[in-house]
């Protein structure tokens, strides 16, 4: 497995791999992917954090299932740019994966996108409850529909976007 940018993932993707977002939570991992023309981020189920190697298994059984080519995790940085315990955090989860799967990470600033989702159920109007359930994949769904449209972006050339 490799950590990759956004720009060398555009490079290595054929056509028709659909992508894994992720927003990695300490009591749950939201969870969105792509369609195969990678144009549109769709929330799946939240995976419910158990301990490292469960969660990591239950991880790679949805990414086998949706046959996603790599994940786009969220990277927590503060709203300075500098980075805190949830960053060094997630650092952590994509290096334990990489000896559980070839599947390459691309981490993607992931600042708002939780507050953004939220914003959005609440226009919604989906309940309290309901939203407790969804943001984390609401969340994931942003964080990965950022990353597509980078991945649009530099496609059609636009490579200052």
């Amino acid at each position: 497995m490799a950590i990759l940018t956004i720009e060398d993932l555009a490079s290595q993707l054929q056509p028709n791999q659909p992508v894994a977002g992720l927003d990695l939570g300490t009591k749950t991992i939201g969870l969105s992917v792509s369609d195969l023309g990678r144009r549109i981020a769709t929330p799946r189920e939240v995976i419910r954090r158990v301990k490292f190697g469960v969660d990591a298994e239950a991880l790679l059984l949805a990414a086998a299932k949706e046959k996603v080519a790599a994940f786009v995790i969220g990277l927590p940085v503060n709203m300075d740019g500098s980075e805190g315990p949830r960053c060094q955090a997630t650092r952590a989860f994509v290096r334990n994966m990489e000896q559980k799967t070839p599947l390459p990470f691309v981490f993607w600033d992931e600042r708002l996108s939780t507050v953004a989702a939220e914003r959005v159920l609440i226009e919604m109007d989906v309940s309290r409850k309901k939203r407790a359930q969804r943001i984390d994949s609401a969340a994931a769904s942003f964080i990965l529909q950022g990353a597509l449209d980078r991945l649009a972006s530099l496609a059609r050339g636009g490579l200052s976007d």
